[in-house]
């Protein structure tokens, strides 16, 4: 049995410990904040998206940077292990759309719940308001921490579970990277992901507010096709939210640090060209003599149909039945091509989690532990790994904490 400290008592640091307590080890959850799991509980709007119940194929192709890295903690510790716990732990839970997995209570707290009665079953020290100011090594080997304050706890081994930099205001300041770099390793620098999109474009901020569903996106740099999907966005005062940019911005940030990237919507991507065609025609014929603003408006919610009206170049006092094939064909290609552009990302405080961290290089993938530093573990979000919307950056966490936590001798 060895003495372990798992700093930072989030998701990964909470799974960890749980594992850790059940292998027979003395386990001491340190968390800086007055309770544990504090973005836990703002997870998925407080419902906390906790995996997805796809395939295990699946989970890699999800993850954006470093897949290949989690192939052992992926198909150690998938997705269904992580149903079970759960609801061995007296969850219950349910698949939504997508394959995203929820409590049946739509309530985080009950996830953050379930963990706490696990760690109390294994007897886990939980030491809240209690900050690591650095990890202790000797040679080579970590061998305990030193909390602010000066107080000393000596561990055979820490596992460091500190996540990344978005949403500081569950106190999240990126001390993982600060103790990996003192240990020598690599941290590639922190950007913010899953966060929404600014645009260029006057006529973006004039549909501030506007949700829309069932939306084809697509973004390219060139001729290069970055990013299509399928899904719910939203448009802002400054740019574009929603599931579906969140994903967006998980694949597409990178190129944004050089260059704005061309974006385009259909804004009716169940009717082919033809078929919307024909559809605007239906609507202009039964309205022969009334003017294109008040005809168009029948497509549309109404924050968008003016934006359509001046991009398609059609007068909007015109007659319906003056306006030409040709005007027609323009407006149809508008409305299954609607563009604009991208031009950078949110900040950190609108991030749902970070791109970069400790460098998956520094990092042995079968148990988690430094290369470099014997006894000294890294798990969730503080790695350099992350993945899009619907519950695939958790189970990132759940596995690598697993991985750890049976790795421990």
């Amino acid at each position: 049995m060895s003495k372990v400290i798992v700093v930072g008592g989030g998701a990964a640091g909470m799974m960890c410990a749980v594992h850790l307590s059940r292998a027979g080890h003395q386990v001491t959850l340190l968390e800086k904040n007055e309770k544990l799991g504090k973005k836990l509980f703002i997870t998925g709007k407080g419902r906390c998206n906790l995996t997805n119940a796809c395939d295990t194929a699946e989970l890699f192709q999800a993850v954006v940077r470093n897949p290949k890295f989690l192939y052992s903690a992926f198909y150690t510790y998938d997705n269904q292990s992580v149903m079970h716990f759960f609801e061995q732990a007296g969850v219950k839970l349910k698949v939504e759309r997508g394959n995203r997995v929820f409590p049946e209570s739509d309530h985080s707290s009950d996830i953050i719940r379930g963990l706490e009665r696990e760690l109390k079953k294994g007897g886990v020290k939980i030491c809240l308001h209690t900050e690591v100011k650095e990890i202790l090594t000797e040679d080579g080997r970590a061998v305990g921490v030193v909390l602010y304050g000066g107080k000393e706890i000596s561990a055979d081994a820490v596992i460091v579970a500190t996540g990344g930099i978005s949403y500081r205001s569950t106190g999240a300041t990126g001390d993982g990277y600060a103790f990996a770099k003192k240990a020598g390793l690599k941290v590639i620098a922190p950007k913010p992901s899953l966060v929404p999109l600014t645009t260029k474009e006057y006529y973006i901020p004039q549909m501030q507010g506007l949700s829309l569903r069932n939306t084809g996106l697509t973004i390219r740099n060139g001729k290069k096709v970055l990013y299509k999907d399928f899904g719910e966005m939203m448009f802002t005062h400054c740019g574009v939210t929603g599931p579906m940019i969140l994903s967006a911005s998980a694949k597409v940030s990178e190129y944004l640090e050089n260059t704005e990237l061309e974006a385009y919507l259909d804004l009716k991507p169940a009717l082919t060209e033809e078929q919307l065609d024909a559809r605007i025609l239906r609507e202009f014929e039964a309205s022969q003599n009334k003017q294109f603003k008040n005809v168009i408006g029948v497509l549309f919610p109404s924050s968008l149909t003016p934006v359509i009206i001046e991009l398609s170049g059609i007068d909007p006092e015109r007659v319906v039945h003056e306006i030409t094939r040709q005007e027609r064909k323009k407006l149809v290609y508008l409305i299954k091509s609607f563009p604009f552009t991208i031009t950078g990302t949110g900040e950190f405080r609108e991030a749902i989690i970070t791109r970069g961290g400790v460098s998956v290089k520094e990092i042995d993938p079968g148990t988690m532990e430094s290369k470099k530093i014997k006894g000294l573990y890294f798990i969730g979000e503080v790695l350099d790994l992350d993945a899009v919307t619907g519950g695939f950056n958790l189970q990132i966490a759940w596995s690598t904490a697993y991985m750890a936590a049976v790795s421990v001798k």
